[in-house]
């Protein structure tokens, strides 16, 4: 799919893009240079969609550091199933 570049540097997502991430209108994406030079677009997910997502079989709550591999891992195992990669 192509988009074309405004003179202000914006671009409007395809609407078959915008379906398969979800994102509606006021969402916000998150983009994401590889090494290889691809640029992944991810859409940004609310915190309250973390909730429950740290399996953890202790009684105190996640640490930081907890929550960020979380999140990162689920965001990585989201993409791999969108690509098949």
């Amino acid at each position: 799919m192509d988009a074309t570049v405004t003179s202000k540097g914006q671009i409007t997502i395809p609407k078959a893009i915008r379906e398969h991430l979800n994102v509606k209108a006021g969402g916000k994406v998150k983009m994401f240079v590889q090494p290889d030079g691809h640029v992944v677009l991810l859409p940004v997910i609310p915190v309250t969609a973390l909730k429950g997502i740290v399996k953890s079989r202790r009684r105190k709550p996640p640490t930081t550091e907890e929550m960020k591999k979380a999140a990162m891992d689920g965001a990585v195992a989201r993409y791999r199933r969108a690509t098949g990669k």
